[in-house]
């Protein structure tokens, strides 16, 4: 096969790159392991990584990363409707770029472990058959061998600064630094492919040692320290990294934790005109005058088909005045990027419309109007998500919604400031479920939610404590976020259950404050938002939206509710409490009733709790939800 200087190697989906394969991950390919490289080394010129319009996100993670972003661009591919026949040119290495890591190899049949550095592997592409490309051992000394493929090294350190470096073996099987002209072996005594299990031998001076011995606390105690690397970076860290080494699986789940911000477009100008402006700004900052517009306007295909009906005169005053009100600053609060959107769905029938965003209130279930105050089916949404950066260890949510939370753990995308950051979009449509605020406060005033809030702040502390995380009281979501995440979790549950959705197809928003929380929005807030949404550019077909319905609506959280009351893990479940150890952060929920994939729940599965909803078989006074569940 011919040899390519950077062959394909795979393929992944546009989101798969924010929320799972995002910078500074790896990629588990058949047979090798890569890791996405940053930002500067991204070829997105040309129109391969369209612009993403969403000024509020903009404006979010400008007041995060910095004002010299400019855009929010999508991960460069090859145009929609272009073939590319050739896997040899130039249109086929379109694409984000990786690099081999680990850089240590091992081969399964000799059990030679060596970096690549060593020159003992050689690539062998297949530029047909991408996930074909892989490593082979030339000179393999097992009989009959041949030229065996070799694997990565599926062992690494990583440490809570998001450093990620390759395992250390040869300090490892030497105890320190050595002279040692080392050639390794990784010699498997048994089956389980443990730890345990596993030498790592040196052929030179025959020094062994258990593999076991990196692993707990004593082991990560005989680490060396962090050498504060960045592969993704191709760099080392400018300051020293005091943090010490763990040992880590090259699939393990805390590998990579992305930081992203996300948010619902919703429209921003009272006159179609203006918001036509505003979902169209990215291009349009940069029209000089109106003779440009009119000149652009003769042009086929005219980039300004969606303003027909609009003269060029009207075209330029709406963008001048956008022009205006940018050089004059937002009074919106960036980093609050949920306040616009509860403000336009707690006023519904005030808002205007958009291609993009369409609301429509109906009548509160039959029986719920003592504890939810409106509900509104967002029967159109955008959703925008931009990648700031990612986390290794511990995931970014643990720190805090603040803009400062996790800043000094988040590892940046580029070895620059960046001028734009990987984002995507997704259509869809929702559920809107308002709570009554004098319910939930008559609630929170109860002797008994005031005992569990303490249980859970404690809980809450001593979590954040046993990682490291200061201060350890920040960022505590109260007793509202829990009833209102409890809530959405069940109610998405009982919609996959019986609606034929997948689990991981719906997602939850939670709009939950205290009154006086803000200090620039004082109002409380309590609401929930249970949405579907899909990269098509008509996203979903309204099969959420009809859910919401009042007679269907009120079906399913009779259900819900009804299901929430008993779990098949029960009483073991319903008897767990706010963990006082710092291992867990949740009370009576588990895989079996309320637990959702990671990719649909804003917090991790953590703030969750039946009994806030409905009585269990361990404690009947907590339940937010009782008179429903009594009559």
């Amino acid at each position: 096969m011919p040899t390519v200087t950077h062959p394909k190697v795979g393929e992944v989906r546009p989101s798969q790159l924010l929320f799972t394969y995002g910078v500074g991950a790896l990629i588990d390919l058949p047979h090798l392991s890569v890791i996405v490289a940053g930002l500067d080394d991204w070829h997105v010129d040309g129109g391969v990584a369209p612009v993403i319009t969403e000024e509020r996100l903009l404006r979010t993670v400008q007041s995060q990363l910095g004002p010299q972003v400019q855009q929010l661009l999508s991960p460069p591919a090859v145009p929609p409707g272009v073939s590319v026949p050739d896997p040899l040119s130039s249109l086929a290495r379109i694409g984000v770029p990786v690099a081999l890591f680990p850089r240590w190899m091992f081969c399964p049949r000799c059990q030679r472990l060596a970096p690549l550095s060593t020159g003992l592997f050689e690539r062998r592409d297949d530029p047909y058959h991408p996930d074909r490309t892989r490593y082979v051992h030339m000179n393999c000394d097992a009989p009959k061998a041949g030229q065996p493929t070799v694997v990565p090294a599926r062992f690494l350190v990583a440490c809570a600064n998001g450093h990620l470096d390759d395992f250390p073996w040869i300090e490892f099987v030497h105890r320190g630094p050595t002279d040692c002209n080392a050639l390794l072996r990784l010699i498997e005594f048994g089956p389980s492919g443990e730890a345990r299990d596993l030498e790592v031998r040196c052929d030179t001076c025959d020094q062994r040692r258990r593999l076991a011995e990196a692993f707990g606390e004593e082991g990560r105690a005989r680490m060396p320290h962090c050498r504060g690397r960045r592969p993704h970076l191709r760099d080392y860290a400018e300051t020293t990294c005091d943090a010490q080494a763990t040992t880590i699986l090259v699939g393990a789940s805390n590998l990579w934790f992305p930081a992203i911000v996300t948010t619902l477009a919703i429209p921003a100008a009272s006159s179609r005109l203006a918001q036509l402006v505003e979902d169209h700004w990215a291009n349009l900052k940069l029209v000089p005058d109106q003779s440009f517009v009119t000149a652009m306007r003769q042009m086929t295909p005219n980039p300004f088909g969606d303003f027909i009906g609009y003269t060029d005169t009207d075209i330029w005053q709406a963008i001048a005045h956008k022009r205006e009100q940018e050089e004059a600053g937002t009074t919106d609060d960036p980093a609050d990027v949920k306040q616009p959107e509860w403000a336009i769905f707690a006023t519904p029938g005030q808002q205007p419309t958009s291609s993009d965003f369409r609301l429509r209130e109906v009548a509160v279930p039959a029986g719920f109007a003592s504890q939810i105050a409106r509900v509104v089916l967002v029967e159109r949404l955008r959703e925008v998500r931009a990648l700031l950066g990612f986390t290794r260890i511990d995931a970014p949510g643990e720190f805090g919604d603040s803009p400062d939370a996790a800043q000094e753990r988040r590892v940046p995308l580029s070895r620059r400031a960046p001028t734009w950051v990987p984002a995507a979009e997704v259509r869809g449509e929702g559920i809107f479920i308002q709570f009554h605020e004098p319910a939930i406060q008559d609630w929170l005033a109860q002797a008994a939610t005031q005992q569990r809030a303490d249980q859970f702040s404690d809980s809450h502390q001593r979590w954040r404590g046993a990682r490291g995380i200061t201060p350890e009281a920040g960022n505590d979501p109260g007793m509202r976020y829990i009833l209102l995440h409890t809530f959405a979790h069940a109610l998405m549950r009982q919609f996959v259950l019986e609606c034929g959705y997948t689990a991981a197809s719906i997602r939850e928003r939670l709009y939950a404050r205290n009154a006086n929380e803000s200090d620039t929005h004082p109002e409380p807030m309590a609401g929930v938002l249970i949405y579907t949404a899909a990269p098509d550019s008509e996203g979903t077909l309204g099969g959420l939206v009809s859910l919401g319905e009042p007679d269907h609506l009120e079906r399913h959280l009779r259900a819900a509710l009804r299901d929430g009351g008993l779990c098949a893990s029960d009483p073991l479940c319903a008897e767990h409490a706010p963990s006082q150890d710092g291992i867990t952060l949740h009370a009576a929920a588990c895989h079996a009733c309320l637990f959702a994939p990671e990719t649909s729940c804003e917090r991790g599965n953590k703030y969750l709790d039946r009994s806030v909803l409905v009585p269990t078989v361990e404690r009947d006074d907590l339940a937010f939800f009782a008179e429903v569940t009594d009559g």
